[in-house]
C-alpha cells in the first residue's frame, strides 16, 4: 500500500511537471529586472519568512500547552523547521508526523495526544486560509478571471463536513468488537485537542495564524514586485491560499509539480502569466532552500538523525495499535 500510494504521488507530480513545462515552452522569455534588486528582495524575503517560521514555532508551543501536553518553546520551534524540513524532503506530508513523533519523544506524552495537537494546529490553518480564500475569491477575484473562488471552497467544505460527520458517527457506534474500540479511542484522542480550541485562546491562536499567513503572502508580494509582476498584496494573499490548498493534493516531496502548476495558474489569472515560471523558481528558493537545510542540521544535531526517526516509527506504530 505504501509503495502504490508513492508511486501514485509521483504520477500526480509528473503529470503537473509535464503540464508546467508545456506552458513555459510555449511562453515569450520575459525580460528580467536588475539581479542585485531581486537578490536584495529575497533576502528581505527569507528573513520575513524566517520570522513567520519563528511564528509557527510559538504557535505549535501554545498548541500544545493549550491542549494539556508538555512543551518546550526550544524544542517547539526547532521541531516546527524539522517538520517542514520533512514535508519539503518526504512524501504526503511526512513532515507533520517527523514532527509529532519528536515532540512526543521529547515531551514523553502520549503519540496520540501530540498527534491531536498536529491536528487542532491543522484546524487553525484550514478555517484561516479558508476564510481567505471566501473572503478574497468571492468578493475581490472576479469571475472572469478563471480563479477559482467561492465555488470551489464550497467543495472543499462538503468533503470537510463529511469528514466530520464521518468522525460523529464512528465515535457514537456501539461495537464490541476490539478493533472498533480502539479507532475510537483514537478518534477521541485526535479531536479532543480541536475541541480546545473553541476558547479565548484558541480565538487568539486564529487571529495569531492569520497574522503568520499574512507574513508569507508579503514574501509572495516581495518576490513578484522584485520581477515586476504587478501583483497587489490581495493577490499575493490569494496565491498563498490557493498553493497551500493545492499542497494538499498528495504528490511528491516538496510538492513538486503541484506547487508550481498551482503558481503559474494563478499569475496567469491574475496578471496574464508572463515571468510566472521564473517567479515559483525564486518562491521555492526562498520558501523551500533556507528552512529545509536548517531543520536537516537540526535533526542530526540536535534529534539523532535518521536512526533516531526509524526507532520513533516503530514506537508510533504501536502506540497507535495498543
Amino acid at each position: 500500500m505504501h509503495r502504490r500510494f508513492f508511486i501514485i504521488q509521483v504520477l500526480i507530480s509528473i503529470a503537473a511537471l509535464a503540464g508546467v513545462v508545456y506552458w513555459v515552452t510555449h511562453q515569450h522569455v520575459p525580460s528580467l529586472p536588475d539581479g542585485g534588486r531581486v537578490v536584495v528582495y529575497a533576502l528581505v524575503a527569507v528573513g520575513i519568512y524566517a520570522i513567520a517560521t519563528l511564528g509557527r514555532g510559538e504557535r505549535w508551543h501554545r498548541v500544545l500547552t493549550l491542549t494539556g501536553a508538555e512543551s518546550n518553546r526550544r524544542d517547539a520551534y526547532s521541531l516546527t523547521t524539522v517538520g517542514y524540513m520533512g514535508n519539503n524532503t518526504m512524501p504526503a506530508r511526512a513532515g507533520d508526523l517527523l514532527k509529532t513523533g519528536l515532540t512526543a519523544s521529547r515531551t514523553r506524552s502520549p503519540y496520540p495526544e501530540i498527534l491531536g495537537a498536529a491536528v487542532a494546529e491543522r484546524v487553525l490553518d484550514a478555517v484561516t486560509l479558508g476564510g481567505v480564500f471566501l473572503i478574497v475569491g468571492g468578493l475581490v477575484v472576479h469571475d472572469t478571471s478563471g480563479l477559482p473562488s467561492g465555488s470551489a471552497l464550497a467543495a472543499i467544505l462538503v468533503v470537510l463536513a463529511a469528514v466530520i460527520v464521518g468522525g460523529y458517527v464512528l465515535l457514537r457506534m456501539e461495537s464490541e468488537r476490539p478493533m472498533m474500540q480502539r479507532a475510537q479511542a483514537l478518534a477521541r484522542s485526535l479531536g479532543r485537542p480541536s475541541k480546545s480550541l473553541l476558547s479565548r485562546r484558541g480565538a487568539a491562536l486564529l487571529v495569531f495564524s492569520l497574522a503568520i499567513w499574512a507574513m508569507e503572502a508579503t514574501v509572495y508580494y516581495l518576490l513578484g514586485d522584485a520581477l515586476n509582476l504587478g501583483l497587489t498584496p490581495v493577490d499575493a494573499l490569494y496565491l498563498v491560499a490557493l498553493t497551500n490548498l493545492v499542497a494538499l493534493i498528495p504528490a511528491a516531496p516538496g510538492y513538486v509539480g503541484t506547487f508550481d502548476a498551482a503558481v503559474l495558474f494563478g499569475v496567469r489569472a491574475l496578471v496574464g502569466g508572463l515571468g510566472g515560471a521564473t517567479y515559483a523558481l525564486l518562491l521555492r528558493l526562498v520558501l523551500f532552500g533556507p528552512i529545509t537545510i536548517v531543520g536537516l542540521v537540526l535533526l542530526v544535531t540536535r534529534y539523532g538523525g535518521l536512526s533516531r526517526l526509524r526507532a520513533l516509527r516503530r514506537q508510533e506504530v504501536q502506540e497507535v495499535a495498543a
